[in-house]
């Protein structure tokens, strides 16, 4: 019998967009994987922490893709992960000291997972962002030393888009780079990753893990593209923006109308 992992995105996707898990989609997914034995996962831009906030009453126990694709978490294990090579520090901090604008950076510090942030150099939009991750992982620092500490694995940018879009362009041909509007608050959003952090590596490796014949994914935005483009089947919500709606095997309901949840429901 041929086995299939199902993984969606979950902001815009099958979150609403109240940054929830709707009952219906929870009681659906718990029951086809309890009952039928659906292999179900998400692949997410989230930290692990904020992912498990807004997907809570889901009983799945398969490993999720966070941080897109830039690590694989079964628990507090990791099975896959992605750090920035020393020299491509260098190369962003550099980069982050000329145009005086300075990310979030995601890191592990003493074993101890963190995001920081530069209290003198800062936006609106992070500022916006930071009050919403109240957790241990906040670490305001001081200096430029500081902020680039650590093993490193992301950065994000909040702000000025013209800025923002001049360094997109000197990053983009080296490593994972997402330019795009934030879906909830409409701030321009820079996120960097090192060159496998991807949500497509992450999902091909979640199906070898699981040994699964089939992945299907669901999406809506453009960092979902490179997953669209190694699954065997892909399904853009109604929502998602056009140029991923052009590379889908289908559409399918919206966010709003818990169209991934009814999807599979269809193939149970």
């Amino acid at each position: 019998m041929e086995k299939t992992l199902f993984v969606s995105d979950l902001d815009g996707t099958l979150l609403t967009s109240e940054e929830i898990i709707s009952d219906y989609t929870v009681e659906t997914l718990n029951f086809l994987t309890k009952e039928k034995g659906l292999l179900f996962s998400y692949a997410t831009a989230r930290s692990y922490i904020t992912a498990s906030k807004v997907t809570k009453g889901l009983s799945g126990e398969i490993p999720a893709i966070i941080y897109n694709g830039a690590f694989i978490i079964n628990k507090d294990k990791f099975l896959l992960s992605n750090f920035f090579k020393k020299e491509d520090i260098e190369f962003i901090k550099n980069i982050v000291i000329d145009f005086k604008v300075f990310p979030i950076v995601y890191s592990f510090c003493n074993n101890k997972e963190r995001f920081a942030y530069l209290s003198a150099y800062h936006t609106k939009g992070q500022d916006e962002f930071i009050a919403t991750r109240n957790d241990f992982r906040k670490t305001k620092v001081y200096t430029c030393e500081e902020l680039f500490s650590g093993d490193i694995f992301y950065f994000s940018f909040i702000g000025n888009s013209e800025k923002l879009k001049e360094i997109y362009n000197l990053v983009k041909e080296k490593y994972v780079c997402y330019y795009q509007k934030d879906i909830y608050s409409g701030e321009i959003w820079l996120e960097i990753m090192p060159k496998n952090a991807t949500k497509a590596n992450a999902a091909l490796k979640l199906k070898e893990i699981l040994n699964c014949d089939k992945l299907v994914v669901f999406g809506d935005a453009v960092n979902d593209k490179s997953m669209f483009e190694i699954a065997d089947e892909s399904y853009a919500v109604e929502n998602a923006n056009e140029e991923l709606k052009a590379i889908a095997t289908g559409i399918i309901k919206s966010n709003r109308e818990d169209g991934v949840a009814k999807f599979i429901k269809s193939k149970f």
